[in-house]
């Protein structure tokens, strides 16, 4: 099964590819969903590394929903993700009425083009998941990030089984969210190719800050989080 990682980190990155992993999804701050991580970090991973980069292209947490200004940041995003060398974009855009953005979706795998296309978990906030998996179809995408809708990919699998069978060779459906060493036999029985995981550890500093960079709070910063090599080797080997 091909095994992609959720990195947010240079660490996280040399440690999927150190394991084995068969690609990595770029992002930074996983705690609030993701968002579009630094052009330094991405320069350094495909300087020093060989496995091959997706990059989350999101330029702030909460909805999917966004200005014209964020939108053209997202644009001019994709244009550098093209020139550093990376093997796909992780994007995606919602009305505000939580169904696809066609158009703005459009235009962001345009601008990726030729590189692959991820729909990211955005598509598990539309009112219908497979009327929205037809609309990704007709624009394309290469894949379809989700959990079915449900707080984890293994509570989703019925939805995730049925939308596979209505992708069929257009598009692959890929799992994500709470895949581990012990259910990932659940999707290899039902035919999923492709899995996406954090593989997360999590590493405590030792002392606590005084006051918050947050505001308001809403983040532990007391945590710093890592890719597993013992959990994605399991992963690779289940």
């Amino acid at each position: 099964m091909f095994i992609e990682i959720c990195a947010t980190s240079y660490n996280a990155a040399f440690n999927a590819q150190k394991a084995g992993a068969h690609r990595i999804e770029l992002c930074s701050e996983l705690d609030v969903g993701g968002i579009t991580p630094s052009f330094g970090l991405i320069e350094m991973i495909k300087e020093k590394l060989d496995i091959p980069v997706k990059v989350l292209i999101r330029p702030r947490s909460g909805n999917f929903v966004y200005s014209p200004e964020e939108f053209e940041t997202m644009l001019r995003d994709i244009k550098k993700v093209k020139e550093v060398g990376c093997k796909g974009i992780v994007s995606g855009v919602l009305t505000s009425d939580f169904e696809i953005d066609r158009e703005r979706t459009k235009e962001l795998i345009d601008a990726a083009f030729p590189l692959d296309f991820t729909f990211h978990r955005a598509f598990d906030l539309t009112p219908n998941l497979f009327e929205s998996l037809k609309v990704l179809k007709k624009l394309k995408v290469s894949r379809i990030l989700t959990s079915g809708q449900a707080e984890s990919a293994e509570k989703g699998l019925e939805v995730l089984i049925e939308l596979k069978e209505l992708a069929g060779k257009e598009l692959i459906i890929l799992p994500g969210g709470g895949i581990s060493p012990s259910n990932i036999y659940l999707f290899k029985k039902h035919g999923f190719h492709e899995i996406h995981a954090s593989a997360s550890k999590v590493q405590s500093v030792s002392i606590e800050p005084k006051i918050s960079m947050n505001s308001p709070k809403f983040l532990d910063e007391t945590k710093i989080y890592s890719s597993d090599y013992e959990m994605i080797r399991q992963l690779l080997n289940s």
